[in-house]
């Protein structure tokens, strides 16, 4: 299952909620909440999320990686 937003794809059953996204975010965008990992409309598409996640849980949704 993925969470998509307006710049990016979260896949939540690989997701593992370490919240390295969240404390990642130059824009303050992600959140960590009831184990679910989501965004707002703070979310620019940098792609800095996707550079730190362990486990390759989040992509951009034009299909390429980070900035």
């Amino acid at each position: 299952m993925k969470s998509e937003f307006e710049w990016i794809a979260i896949d939540l059953q690989l997701c593992m909620h370490c919240g390295a996204c969240v404390g990642t975010c130059p824009n303050n965008a992600l959140f960590l909440h009831d184990l679910t990992v989501g965004a707002n409309e703070k979310c620019k598409g940098c792609g800095t999320c996707t550079l730190v996640c362990p486990v390759g849980a989040i992509e951009k949704e034009d299909g390429s990686e980070g900035r």
